[in-house]
C-alpha cells in the first residue's frame, strides 16, 4: 500500500479520522504541536514538510518566503504580491481568506447549520441573545481552513472593527467527521467575535474559531494573540480603520471563519457548500439603501 493510498483511507473513512483527531487529550496535544512547530531547525522543518505533503496538497509555491526555519514559518507564511487579487468592486464583499464553504446560505431567525441536520444558534455562538441580534435574518459562509492553506486573514470590506469579544473554549477538530458528529461545535470551541461597521452603519461579524493543534489566533491590529492560556481582556472595545483585502491575523493551524450578514446581503452563485475560495473573491453583495 502506498502513501496516498492510506492518507486518501484515513481521509475517507470519517470514524476513523473522527477517533485520530478528537479521541486524544486536546490542550496536551495543542500545547504539543505548538512546541514542536517552532523549534527553528531547518532540516527538522524540510523533513516535517516532506512528511506533511504525504498527509495533505500542501502548495508552498506563491509563499514570499522560499526557506522555512520552522513549522510555524509555514503555518504562517507571507504570500508573493499579487497572489491574491482583491475584488475591487465597491459592493463586493470578499472572503477573509483561503478556504472550503463549509455551510452557507440564510440565518433562520437565530439558527445556523455546521453540517447538515447539525443546527446551532447565534445567541450560543456569539456568547449572548443582545450580541446574535444584528444578524437575525441575514446572511452567513462558514470558511473551512484546511492545515495545507494560507493561514492569514484579511479585511473582507472597508469599515472599521468596533469591538473584540473573546470567548474561552475546547479546541474540537473542525473537520467534516467532527461537525456531523458535535452539536454545536463551533459554541464549544475558542473563538473571537470581530464586529465591524460600514461606513453607511450596516454591520458585520467575523468569528474566527480555533481548533485542535494549537489553536492559537493572532489579532495585529489589537496586538492580541489569543489562546487557551491567555488572560487578558475578554472584551475589548476598539476603532480600528480596515481596509479591503488588508491583513487582519493569522490562525497558527488548520480553523475556521464564520461570517455574518445582515439581511440584504445577498450571495453570490459560486458561493456553494463544498466551493474552494481564495482570500480576496466575492462572496456577498452588499446593498445600497
Amino acid at each position: 500500500m502506498n502513501i496516498k493510498t492510506l492518507r486518501d483511507g484515513v481521509l475517507q473513512h470519517e470514524g476513523l479520522n473522527f477517533v485520530l483527531t478528537n479521541r486524544i487529550p486536546r490542550l496536551a496535544a495543542n500545547r504539543a504541536i505548538g512546541w514542536f512547530s517552532r523549534i527553528r531547525s531547518p532540516l527538522l522543518t524540510r523533513l516535517s514538510i516532506a512528511v506533511w505533503r504525504c498527509f495533505s496538497d500542501l502548495d508552498l509555491s506563491d509563499a514570499r518566503q522560499r526557506r522555512f526555519d520552522s513549522l510555524h514559518a509555514v503555518f504562517t507564511r507571507e504570500l508573493q504580491p499579487g497572489a491574491r487579487p482583491i475584488d475591487a468592486d465597491p459592493a463586493a464583499l470578499v472572503s477573509p481568506c483561503d478556504a472550503i464553504v463549509g455551510a452557507c446560505g440564510a440565518v433562520q431567525g437565530l439558527q445556523v447549520l455546521q453540517a447538515k441536520g447539525f443546527p446551532y444558534t447565534l445567541d450560543r455562538l456569539f456568547g449572548s441573545a443582545e450580541a446574535a441580534r444584528p444578524w437575525r435574518n441575514g446572511s452567513y459562509v462558514t470558511l473551512r481552513l484546511t492545515s495545507s492553506m494560507y493561514h492569514r486573514f484579511h479585511a473582507p470590506i472597508d469599515a472599521r472593527m468596533e469591538h473584540v469579544t473573546h470567548i474561552r473554549g475546547d479546541a474540537w477538530n473542525v473537520n467534516p467527521s467532527a461537525l456531523k458528529r458535535v452539536p454545536g461545535l463551533y459554541c464549544l470551541n475558542e473563538r473571537a467575535v470581530m464586529r465591524l461597521r460600514l461606513a453607511d452603519g450596516q454591520p458585520l461579524a467575523l468569528v474566527p474559531v480555533g481548533a485542535i493543534l494549537v489553536a492559537s489566533i493572532r489579532l495585529h491590529a489589537l496586538q492580541l494573540h489569543l489562546h487557551q492560556r491567555y488572560r487578558g481582556a475578554d472584551r475589548i472595545a476598539c476603532d480600528v480603520p480596515l481596509r479591503k483585502g488588508q491583513e487582519l491575523g493569522w490562525f497558527e493551524h488548520g480553523s475556521t471563519i464564520v461570517l455574518f450578514a445582515p439581511p440584504g446581503f445577498v450571495l453570490r452563485p459560486q458561493v456553494q457548500t463544498g466551493a474552494r475560495i481564495r482570500m480576496g473573491e466575492a462572496l456577498m453583495t452588499v446593498p445600497r439603501f
